[in-house]
């Protein structure tokens, strides 16, 4: 379980692709104290919930399964390209963003961004039948970053992007066009599935 707080900026050292056609992640970061993860822990990567395979003084390395690379962006990745990284939760750690369970929902695409002051005013298109999850002043996850809606119209909706969380994630590499992990909020999911029985 993760908050959508990042925990640090991290870059892709390598990228060794697997005769399965899965991607071996070699990730690069050292706020986090890489060499300090225990083996099979989970640890957020853009918002996508992996698995620590290896870890170094400097670097861990994590196996993206295809279901993975078919759902995130991961697959667009490259070596130097960087990513939000946060840690599992633990049981008496503070709750900063929103419940997150590193289990991307669908991608996005960013199709404006506005100057307001001295944040920046994100849009994003999704696909339509995702609408239902989304309502202003609830929670959304993007690439692993925990934020509020501001705005919805039909299939796309907006965020503010504060100068702090551009300085601290990647956030601030996005322009139109650029394709992005959603994780809708969680008990929204619970409460359609209750209702719908």
């Amino acid at each position: 379980m993760f908050t959508g707080i990042v925990e640090e900026v991290g870059r892709i050292q390598k990228i060794v692709s697997q005769k399965t056609g899965e991607f071996l992640l070699r990730i690069e970061c050292n706020k986090m104290n890489p060499h300090t993860f225990k083996l099979g822990e989970s640890i957020s990567v853009n918002g996508t919930c992996l698995t620590v395979t290896k870890r170094g003084k400097t670097f861990f390395e994590t196996l993206a399964s295809l279901e993975t690379l078919s759902k995130t962006n991961l697959s667009d990745k490259n070596a130097k390209d960087f990513v939000n990284l946060e840690r599992a939760m633990k049981a008496n750690g503070r709750f900063g963003g929103h419940i997150v369970s590193g289990h991307v929902d669908v991608l996005g695409k960013v199709v404006n961004v506005i100057n307001v002051g001295k944040s920046f005013e994100y849009w994003f298109r999704i696909n339509k039948k995702m609408n239902k999850y989304i309502i202003e002043k609830g929670s959304i996850t993007i690439d692993g970053i925990s934020l509020t809606v501001n705005k919805v119209k039909e299939n796309t909706f907006s965020v503010n992007i504060i100068p702090h969380t551009s300085e601290n994630t990647i956030s601030n590499s996005w322009v139109r066009g650029s394709m992005v992990n959603l994780e809708f909020d969680m008990i929204a999911k619970y409460i359609e599935k209750m209702v719908k029985k």
